[in-house]
């Protein structure tokens, strides 16, 4: 069959569907640009982890699209499917954003500037000022810190659905065009991760030419409270 069989207007919906569904979805990009911030990734590096959870993203619920049409679902069901797979992506980044918000904020304390009187043998006295972020960190605290990171986040996009992709699907899977399902299903792909890489590469710019002096200690619990703030909306329909 011919790529054409999907017709241009379905290829126009799949791709402005895929523009608008991330454009309206914080989730999509705000994780990407709190982890950029927070962690100190080069934009190369950010591109990366936000392309590699931008296809879990798409090809989650393209495997998702395939076994309900393979196994004749109906498109209601497939729905259900979808939302519930929507609310396990919603609640574990909610779950992720608080444990890191936590991590981040004790981390903060740790590096809690403070001063301390010295004395030396020839009488001198001076005030240092020194955190404890590094003397009396335990080994496992910094490898939390890591894990509450680009994979979480994957796996999370991995279960994170995309409602909007499965009735354009369902379309050109009832024609029997398994080249227009590609068709589809690829355009749709590009569609959502290049918004999301070019939000994500936008924001992160504009971000990194404000001010962050005295923001610099709480960076990890800000980019935690961001994420918990996506997994509460995605859990309220927002």
């Amino acid at each position: 069959m011919e790529v054409a069989t999907a017709g241009p207007a379905l290829l126009v919906t799949a791709a402005t569907i895929g523009v608008v569904h991330t454009l309206l979805g914080p989730d999509h990009y705000l994780p990407f640009v709190a982890l950029a911030r927070s962690r100190s990734w080069s934009l190369e590096r950010t591109w990366a982890v936000t392309a590699l959870c931008g296809v879990g993203h798409v090809l989650g619920s393209l495997a998702l699209g395939a076994l309900g049409v393979a196994l004749g679902w109906a498109l209601g069901g497939l729905v259900e499917v979808e939302e519930w797979r929507g609310a396990v992506a919603g609640w574990l980044l909610l779950g992720v954003g608080v444990a890191y918000t936590a991590w981040g904020l004790r981390r903060a304390l740790r590096r809690r500037p403070h001063e301390h009187l010295h004395a030396h043998a020839d009488g001198l006295l001076h005030v240092h000022g020194h955190g404890h972020d590094s003397e009396h960190a335990h080994p496992h605290f910094g490898a939390a810190g890591k894990w509450l990171g680009p994979w979480s986040i994957f796996v999370i996009f991995v279960f994170g659905p995309c409602e909007p992709l499965i009735p354009v699907l369902i379309y050109p899977a009832a024609q029997g065009s398994l080249w227009a399902v590609a068709a589809v299903a690829g355009v749709f792909a590009a569609a959502t991760i290049g918004t999301m890489l070019a939000v994500v590469t936008a924001a992160t710019l504009g971000l990194s030419r404000l001010p962050g002096h005295g923001l610099e200690r709480w960076s990890h619990a800000l980019a935690g409270g961001a994420l918990a703030a996506c997994g509460l909306a995605v859990k309220l329909g927002l």
